[in-house]
């Protein structure tokens, strides 16, 4: 008989409360980056990785393989693709991350043009940066404004897990 993969959602635990795989158990990435030996010690059978995109999972598989774990894929997709297609998610009422981040630059760029227009000319600059940061972004597949935007107060969660208390959620019971 094999073993079910166990899920390890890397995104920060505001994002995991916000929507997350039932089961699954939030690792941020930095606290597997970390402890990541023993990460990898303590995983007995398949591992699936998550997180928004695949990005964050698959530098977390990549991490777990430099130190002798190999049964780790990354949902493709992530979360979103889960979410898009109809699969299993649990939601709280703070929206995503990625769809604040659309809100913040779309209200910029809008700021930027009106701003532009009515009161100088060199406000439109703002929505040229904006659009500069957001090609950055998808060419680098990171988001600074989404790193700045994760650090807000209602994107904090009552309680970030310590590392014990992650790691610990990898042994299975």
């Amino acid at each position: 008989m094999s073993l079910a993969p166990l899920l390890i959602d890397v995104r920060s635990a505001a994002e995991f409360e916000a929507v997350h795989a039932p089961g699954s158990v939030n690792v941020p990435l930095p606290v597997l980056l970390e402890h990541r030996a023993e990460a990898a010690s303590k995983l007995r059978g398949p591992v699936t990785l998550l997180c928004a995109s695949g990005a964050r999972a698959e530098e977390a598989r990549t991490a777990l393989a430099g130190e002798g774990f190999t049964d780790a894929t990354v949902l493709t997709g992530g979360v979103n693709a889960l979410e898009k297609e109809g699969g299993a998610v649990r939601t709280s009422g703070t929206w995503a991350l990625e769809r604040q981040v659309r809100l913040v630059a779309g209200s910029l760029v809008l700021a930027g043009l009106a701003g532009g227009r009515f009161l100088s000319p060199k406000l439109r600059g703002l929505s040229g940066i904006i659009g500069g940061g957001l090609t950055v972004a998808a060419l680098s597949n990171t988001c600074a404004m989404g790193s700045l935007l994760s650090r807000a107060p209602w994107n904090r969660v009552a309680h970030e897990p310590t590392a014990e208390e992650a790691l610990a959620a990898l042994e299975r019971v």
